[in-house]
């Protein structure tokens, strides 16, 4: 009987565990044909990108890329952790790639808020007035970070629920793949931004 139980545990796992990477593989898709937009956008404007992406501030893109591999790191420390049945440290790193997230969204907030101020955005008079291949770099640019930023967001969502999952001991030294889960959500978040950071803010 205690064979059977722990045989149908397994085959959830294993469920679970292709369930999650078949979700990601849609993830892949969806930025994947934002990339394949951008590449036909930048092979035909290449000197107009080129000069948009001057008017973003590579150091805030730098951290962000910083921080966010940093947090790539904590999220698998604290799998680590839950496999070696250390609770709170499980936790606390999890808090601290929450943390790590929320940081990237500060600085991105500023980034946008900046180029909003000086009226750099979407349908804005000054925007319009650029050569159209400016124009569709900063489209693409609000479109694809601030889809990535949503992603953050809902990873932080995600991490948050693993923690209160490890407090109620659902995620535990025998049962991880709920965070295993959330780990390889993050790790697609961080993958992505590692594609945007030189599309958007390396071009030369």
């Amino acid at each position: 009987m205690t064979t059977a139980a722990t045989t149908h545990t397994h085959r959830d796992d294993v469920g679970s565990r292709m369930g999650m990477w078949l979700f990601l593989f849609t993830e892949l898709i969806l930025f994947g044909g934002l990339f394949i937009i951008y590449a036909v956008y930048r092979f035909k404007f290449p000197e107009q990108f080129s000069l948009a992406a001057r008017e973003l501030d590579t150091l805030i893109g730098t951290v962000n890329t910083i921080i966010l591999l940093t947090s790539s790191l904590t999220v698998a420390l604290s799998i680590t952790a839950i496999q070696q049945g250390k609770k709170h440290l499980s936790m606390m790193l999890i808090g601290m790639t929450i943390i790590f997230a929320l940081a990237f969204l500060v600085n991105k907030y500023f980034e946008w808020s900046h180029k909003i101020s000086i009226g750099i955005y979407p349908q804005s008079p000054e925007l319009l007035n650029k050569p159209p291949g400016e124009i569709l770099y900063f489209g693409l640019y609000y479109v694809m970070t601030g889809l990535h930023a949503l992603h953050v967001i809902i990873g932080m969502v995600v991490l948050l629920f693993s923690m209160v999952f490890i407090a109620s001991g659902k995620i535990n030294q025998q049962s991880y793949v709920k965070l295993e889960a959330g780990g390889l959500y993050w790790h697609l978040v961080d993958i992505i931004w590692i594609f945007l950071f030189p599309l958007f803010y390396l071009i030369s």
